[in-house]
């Protein structure tokens, strides 16, 4: 045994059986450990307090464990029973949402105190902004094909074709989806397991992950609440192809939803070994029907294809958006006549809604991803607006690249990825001198984090909302205002 698991309590690999007793954030489920030299901690992502489960230790040290959900041994007395199927990726749908409501505001605020030294974040709290559905919001879900199935009633991995998602604590081994979800839409999830056996009748088989081999890999399904259409990508290897007829699979879909259902239908070869949908080698290819669907959000319309981003609750963004713009104009003075930068902008959503509210602001929008920025001028013509501008640019670059804006910034919008803002980058932002940030983040920890060099700076929080994007997990979106 190395020197270094010697006096751990638990080891790396270890299974626990352990009662959950608390909440921390990011669904972090706390366990607890009884020795001789006191409490021992575990940490359980996607478990809720008064569940007993079985989890397999990820990291251990003398104070604390990391430990994977394997398998709720016993509920708890908060869930309730549901009509749909339950999936890894909804860990908390039995939790009756104005608890899960709770544990995220809870959790969030504890956060703000803890990493960011925000001491008195209760009273600049403003909103808790739920998602107008807390069922059937997502407009994109990615289901996979396996070679290898699981056995409930045996317990045990099993040799099988299996098309649904990745059983919770494994990689190699996937679940049926037979029936509704709960998240995405009802018709096609009823209807999954046919597309499973047109699949599976074919001879072909599906992707085995410790082999790495198979031909059927992933089915991808984006939807449109504007016109309820759907895109389809299906995502396979190039080996068996030509014993594959696309446009057969196309005619099957069609007649399966219904041609006023089916937008399109693309394929993706994806030969690398590695477990993500869109290959960065391989093609992809329209074999049906339009290989885009339209969105609108706040009266503005998007068009999305299959690899631009969007926000996968549309009317929950609808909300998020709001209160970033409400925030934006929380001083208009700031804003007319001003250039606001729309730092990390994406398709350029959030600057396109502040635009059509003000006529006279001249916002600038950047992002590194050159295909995000064609969309975000794409989509700014569509719908004919004006006093905006996009470049394709590092943050941190740009900054430096263009001193025609230092002095005239008084209003940033910032919504980077999960990772955060990189401490050089926040430096250069801090540095440009605006009045004021409006900080959007889909990662509490990396905000807060910010939170403490901003406050450094000399800007402090005003104004600080919640907005549940994603019922039934762990996740929440901030939207945070900071003024000097």
């Amino acid at each position: 045994m190395p020197r270094r698991e010697r006096n751990k309590f638990v080891k790396r690999g270890q299974v626990l059986e352990i009662q959950i007793e608390d909440y921390a954030f990011g669904g972090k489920g706390i366990g607890r450990l009884k020795s001789e030299l006191g409490d021992f901690v575990v940490f359980v992502p996607n478990s809720l307090p008064g569940q007993f489960v079985k989890a397999q230790v990820k990291k251990s040290s003398k104070t604390y464990a990391e430990a994977k959900l394997l398998e709720v041994i016993k509920p708890s007395k908060d869930e309730t029973d549901i009509p749909y199927q339950e999936i890894s990726g909804a860990p908390y749908i039995k939790l009756p949402i104005e608890k899960q409501w709770a544990y995220k505001k809870n959790s969030t605020l504890e956060l703000f105190k803890r990493i960011g030294k925000v001491t008195d974040i209760e009273d600049k709290f403003d909103e808790f902004v739920h998602s107008p559905s807390t069922f059937h919001y997502r407009n994109k879900m990615e289901y996979c094909f396996s070679a290898i199935g699981y056995d409930h009633e045996e317990r045990t991995d099993v040799d099988e074709f299996t098309m649904g998602f990745k059983k919770r604590g494994t990689w190699w081994c996937a679940e049926d989806l037979n029936k509704d979800s709960g998240l995405f839409d009802k018709e096609l999830e009823d209807k999954l397991k046919e597309v499973k056996e047109y699949c599976k009748n074919t001879g072909l088989s599906p992707w085995h992950g410790p082999k790495k081999e198979g031909f059927f890999r992933y089915f991808v399904v984006r939807k449109s609440f504007k016109t309820t259409q759907l895109l389809f990508n299906l995502v396979t290897t190039s080996h068996d192809l030509p014993q594959f007829d696309l446009q057969k699979f196309a005619s099957f879909l069609v007649e399966l939803l219904g041609e006023h259902r089916v937008a399109g239908l693309l394929h993706t070869i994806n030969d690398e070994i590695g477990d993500r949908t869109l290959a960065t080698s391989g093609d992809i290819n329209l074999v049906y029907g339009e290989e885009k669907i339209v969105e609108e959000l706040l009266g503005l319309n998007f068009e999305i294809s299959m690899k631009s981003f969007f926000q996968t609750n549309p009317k929950s963004a609808e909300k998020l958006y709001s209160k970033v713009i409400d925030y934006a104009l929380d001083k208009k003075e700031t804003i007319d006549n001003n250039v606001v930068l729309d730092l990390f902008c994406g398709t350029g959503t959030i600057g396109q809604i502040l635009a059509s509210k003000s006529e006279n602001a001249q916002i600038i929008g950047v992002d590194i991803v050159e295909s995000a920025i064609e969309n975000a001028r794409e989509n700014a013509m569509r719908n004919n607006i004006e006093g905006i501008q996009f470049y394709a640019a590092d943050v941190g670059k740009f900054l430096f690249e263009h001193p025609e804006y230092t002095g005239k910034i008084r209003t940033i919008i910032l919504d980077p990825a999960r990772a955060g803002v990189a401490p050089k980058t926040m430096k250069k932002i801090i540095n440009l001198g605006s009045e004021r940030m409006v900080y959007v983040s889909c990662n509490p920890a990396t905000q807060a984090r910010d939170a403490e060099l901003l406050s450094e700076a000399g800007y402090s929080i005003k104004k600080f909302s919640l907005v549940d994007q994603f019922p039934h997990t762990s996740h929440i979106e901030t939207v945070v205002l900071f003024e000097k």
